[in-house]
């Protein structure tokens, strides 16, 4: 098995001596659970949603992608005794200063509300000129092996793009039907399904996690 040459053997060894069979979806998102059923079925770890064990979502009290994500991931591992992965993921819109970025499901006050959410994006940029609308999608994930775990793996990817002026496309979710990918030179809601899945931001991060689970695990 590769390995690290700046980790330590100590370190090694501890990831190497857990047995992954199952672990939990810190989240009751179906569509986050297809994704990473699809992507760990590889490695032959099946993957439960925490709504199963009747895991309620955590409060999303961090400032940043990555402590959301690690609240979550540590929520599910205290409630089910087993390895969790979590996900925070959003928005970035540089002449917003980085918004709606953590806030990027409830901007336009209902959480999970896509039109209102748009909307105030919408609104938010309307004195910007297009081309000061760059933006990018973020997406951290976080596995942990158990809720104290004190070196949890940390995979982050983003998908670069702009913000366009009036939504286009039936596809995907958020703030897709906004969200410019320069390289389509379409929306990211006109994007077939398979092309998106292979270039978003949740895409490199997941594929950067089955490569550390591979790494460090020997699976």
């Amino acid at each position: 098995m590769p390995t690290r040459p700046n980790t330590p053997l100590h370190l090694r060894r501890s990831y190497m001596s857990t047995n992954i069979k199952q672990l939990v979806l810190a989240s009751s998102n179906t569509g986050k659970l297809r994704e990473f059923q699809n992507l760990l079925g590889e490695l032959s770890i099946t993957v439960t949603p925490q709504s199963e064990f009747n895991v309620a979502d955590a409060d999303e009290t961090g400032l940043s992608f990555v402590e959301n994500a690690i609240i979550k991931a540590r929520n599910a591992c205290v409630h089910t005794q087993l390895p969790s992965v979590a996900d925070d993921s959003g928005l970035e819109v540089d002449a917003l200063d980085g918004a709606p970025g953590i806030y990027s499901a409830r901007f336009g006050g209902e959480h999970g509300n896509d039109a209102n959410n748009n909307a105030q994006l919408l609104s938010a940029l309307s004195e910007v000129p297009t081309q000061q609308r760059q933006a990018r999608y973020q997406c951290v994930l976080v596995f942990m092996r158990h809720a104290k775990d004190p070196t949890p793996i940390i995979c982050q990817g983003s998908w670069e793009g702009s913000i366009i002026e009036a939504p286009r496309g039936s596809e995907g979710f958020g703030y897709d039907p906004l969200f410019w990918v320069p390289e389509h030179r379409c929306s990211a809601a006109e994007l077939p399904k398979k092309v998106k899945n292979s270039i978003s931001h949740r895409a490199k991060a997941m594929q950067m996690l089955l490569a550390e689970l591979r790494l460090r695990f020997g699976i």
